[in-house]
């Protein structure tokens, strides 16, 4: 928070670049964040060639539209995983979208806890706070040049915490009280002056010092007029892509059902054909199992021959027929052992 604080007091018409000690210090900061409670082979800060957090960048941002992750993965100087992130935090400055890139990986909840572990900051609400702070950078120009001893990988990480142990606010605002005490003292100079010999240079300084104090609430005024505008535009941004999200869903519900009920309509019709052949096979000789024929609902798939592959009554005669010589009836057992006998 005070870095970001500070770059937002140190910025003025011109862009920030490398040399601004107060980015430096917000980048180290920024990095150490990101690689807070970070899996990998070994710690964050080890050689060259590990595990950093470029890898979860480069995964759980490659769905922001129009991404620097693909340009910054060919780039011929740069080969380490630490030289990469550092190069994309310089991009995503310099593109005024680091609160997107931050916010677009903090949804990917699945990627963030696949490269960090319990406790890590990436993990926690202070990470909801980050991308709200990093709204207010949209209001800088950066300036950076992706090349050099810093972009290598090798040159560690080191924090000067000097700058915020005595950090004061530099824009002075006076309170009611104060505002009201120098105006009733003004007044009260003007009705009775004790000291007419005063030189005029003290009331110019004090309109000066107060003209300087007007510029400074004017210029944080300003940078929170773009804090909420951007961020303005990010909620805009959510709520179009939960809005597409929910009509893509309701569109798919109803497909389902759609095609839910065809199936439904398809297989009542398949039972209703079964039974039909069924009744339709079976001899209607006893009156009771026939009626057992049509209360049958169980479909019996590919046990029946199709009734469109027979021909009319020559087929319900066949398949009677069928049915009576398959199989020998005990009269004709017995006429068949009493000629046996006679002769």
């Amino acid at each position: 928070r005070f870095s970001v604080k500070t770059l937002l007091e140190k910025y003025t018409a011109e862009p920030i670049d490398d040399s601004s000690e107060e980015f430096v210090n917000f980048a180290a900061i920024l990095e150490q964040i990101l690689s807070h409670r970070f899996k990998g082979p070994v710690s964050w800060f080890s050689s060259d060639g590990q595990r950093g957090f470029w890898d979860y960048i480069r995964l759980a941002c490659s769905k922001v539209p129009n991404n620097c992750v693909s340009s910054i993965e060919n780039m011929e100087n740069i080969s380490t995983s630490r030289a990469k992130g550092r190069a994309w935090i310089r991009v995503a400055l310099m593109e005024k979208r680091m609160s997107e890139y931050i916010s677009t990986a903090l949804r990917d909840t699945r990627t963030t806890r696949r490269f960090y572990d319990d406790g890590a900051i990436m993990l926690r609400e202070e990470s909801i706070v980050l991308t709200g702070m990093l709204i207010g950078l949209s209001a800088i120009d950066f300036s950076f040049c992706l090349k050099g001893e810093v972009m290598d990988g090798k040159t560690p990480v080191v924090i000067d915490y000097t700058p915020y142990l005595k950090f004061t606010q530099s824009y002075d605002y006076l309170s009611e009280e104060e505002e009201r005490g120098s105006v009733e003292s003004s007044t009260s100079e003007d009705s009775s002056p004790e000291h007419p010999y005063l030189p005029l240079v003290t009331d110019e300084d004090s309109w000066y010092n107060k003209w300087r104090k007007m510029e400074q609430k004017f210029r944080i005024v300003y940078a929170q007029k773009g804090y909420l505008e951007e961020l303005v535009r990010l909620r805009e941004s959510q709520l179009k892509d939960l809005e597409a999200e929910n009509k893509r869903l309701k569109l798919r519900l109803e497909e389902v059902m759609v095609q839910n009920q065809l199936e439904k309509r398809e297989l009542e019709g398949i039972i209703l054909e079964l039974q039909e052949q069924l009744t339709g096979l079976i001899p209607c000789e006893n009156p009771q199992l026939a009626q057992l024929s049509k209360e049958m609902v169980a479909p019996l798939v590919n046990q029946w021959p199709s009734l469109g592959t027979l021909n009319g009554n020559e087929s319900g005669s066949d398949s009677k027929l069928y049915r009576r010589h398959s199989f020998v009836s005990t009269d004709q057992l017995s006429a068949e052992n009493s000629l046996s006998s006679d002769s």
